[in-house]
């Protein structure tokens, strides 16, 4: 299987670029549109546009911008609000390194056939962006020229109500805040329509991570790492499928060992069990990321190949990307031995599977989630 992932410049206004990146791909997205809206009725273009200037007024003036670029129908126009997007499900692991060159590093996990493949360099607003696009205007991981990062991980839940799609939440953080503290409180002010943990870094070296579901208060943690799942496994079988405890429990260990480096936690990213290639299931790792908030430095790792980008130096760039489909999917997986750095990671004995017993579960999620507190 095969991706085509480019890498977009135009640091100023939405222009030209952005234009042709919508054309490319708006018949795919307006066909999931009209798809789900057979099946459930979605909100009209008036309530749409009324939850965005109330939720993120300062986004409107690029929204119109956008739509105008678009020459937008009713259809394109409600879906840039970002307002009440069809459901949708992705995999993906997050974790944060701490240190003199603090470093947020994530999978995202998906199907090949659903992902843009852009890496857009914008100046909408006040601040540069530098993003993985989704959803023509919204984000999947990001930093901005103040030096905070964004990386969003499903929350592993059916759940679903009013709110925004999380991609376009992470645009207004990107264009509008400039720490993370500002971002902690637009991730707990915006409604989400769907779960998600979202990690949060900036160049201070401070970082959370936050779950937000639908109707429910945002969770705000220390958690340095996140999978697929919140406090509870509230879809057992999408948690079975990707694996998201055994990868949590893994990186939990990973970031346990002394003296790992940037470069050994992002080897670990290429690897089993936070690398995944079945992607005919729309579960492979189609890229691998690392933001360095304090430099501004973004690598982009495919096995094979890398790339790195910065605000003072963005090059465009096509790369081809060939992945190939796991032909048997293994029921294990291994945890690394504690003493031992990621660069000559060392396995155990399979110790956690689909069927490791509630009792093993609920201890692991008291453990992960300790540090838990609710924002008041």
């Amino acid at each position: 299987m095969q991706i085509h992932f480019t890498a977009i410049s135009e640091p100023s206004l939405p222009g030209k670029k952005w234009q042709n990146l919508f054309f490319t791909h708006w018949e795919a997205y307006k066909t999931w549109l009209i798809e789900n809206e057979t099946e459930k009725q979605s909100v009209d273009l008036q309530t749409s546009q009324v939850a965005l200037k109330e939720h993120m007024p300062e986004m409107w003036p690029t929204y119109i911008r956008l739509c105008d670029l678009a020459g937008a129908d009713e259809i394109a126009s409600k879906f840039l609000t970002g307002y009440q997007p069809p459901f949708y499900v992705s995999g993906c692991s997050n974790a944060v390194l701490e240190g003199d060159d603090i470093q947020l590093v994530r999978n995202y996990d998906h199907h090949p056939n659903l992902f843009e493949g852009v890496q857009l360099f914008s100046k909408w607003n006040d601040r540069r962006v530098i993003a993985t696009s989704d959803c023509l205007l919204g984000v999947l991981d990001g930093m901005n020229d103040k030096g905070l990062a964004v990386s969003l991980t499903f929350g592993g839940r059916k759940i679903i109500g009013e709110g925004f799609g999380m991609p376009f939440i992470l645009r207004y953080i990107l264009e509008f805040c400039s720490n993370v503290k500002e971002a902690v409180a637009a991730l707990i002010r915006i409604p989400s329509h769907m779960a998600y943990n979202v990690t949060v870094v900036d160049k201070s070296g401070h970082y959370k991570t936050v779950q937000v579901a639908p109707n429910e208060k945002a969770v705000v943690t220390d958690a340095a790492f996140t999978t697929n799942h919140q406090k509870r496994l509230d879809w057992p079988e999408n948690a079975a499928f990707n694996k998201t405890i055994e990868r949590s429990l893994f990186l939990k260990n990973l970031l346990k060992e002394e003296g790992l480096s940037a470069s050994d936690l992002v080897d670990a990213f290429m690897r089993k069990p936070l690398y995944n290639d079945l992607f005919k299931e729309g579960f492979g790792t189609l890229f691998t990321a690392g933001y360095h908030p304090k430099t501004g430095q973004i690598d982009l790792y495919w096995r094979g190949k890398q790339r790195s980008q910065s605000f003072d130096f963005f090059q465009e760039f096509q790369e081809h990307i060939n992945f190939q489909q796991r032909k048997k999917r293994s029921k294990s997986f291994g945890l690394p031995f504690q003493g031992h750095t990621a660069k000559n990671i060392t396995y155990s004995k399979p110790s956690l599977n689909e069927s490791a017993p509630k009792e093993m579960t609920e201890h692991f999620l008291s453990e992960v989630w300790s540090a838990v507190e609710s924002n008041s």
